[in-house]
């Protein structure tokens, strides 16, 4: 099953976003979802603050700030949806 990672942290409105849609995604699409704080690990901090939630599929970069349902199903090799 793919893996889709989102990084972000508490009190992110765009993370929480982000969140929201990816959860509406899972079950039609079939990923597991895994969420890294960026607060708790300081080479995350550094890597992501300006560009959170940034999302990866299975470790590929895909999205920062927001998420494409359009292109995560193409890359997911799904067609249509909501």
């Amino acid at each position: 099953m793919p893996t889709v990672d989102l990084y972000g942290r508490p009190g992110c409105h765009l993370c929480d976003d982000a969140r929201t849609h990816l959860t509406a995604l899972r079950d039609e699409l079939s990923f597991t979802l895994v969420e890294h704080d960026i607060e708790a690990d300081d080479d995350l901090h550094r890597r992501y603050l300006e560009r959170i939630p940034v999302v990866l599929l299975d470790g590929e970069h895909l999205f920062d700030f927001f998420v494409d349902a359009a292109v995560l199903r193409q890359r997911l090799g799904r067609v249509g949806g909501a």
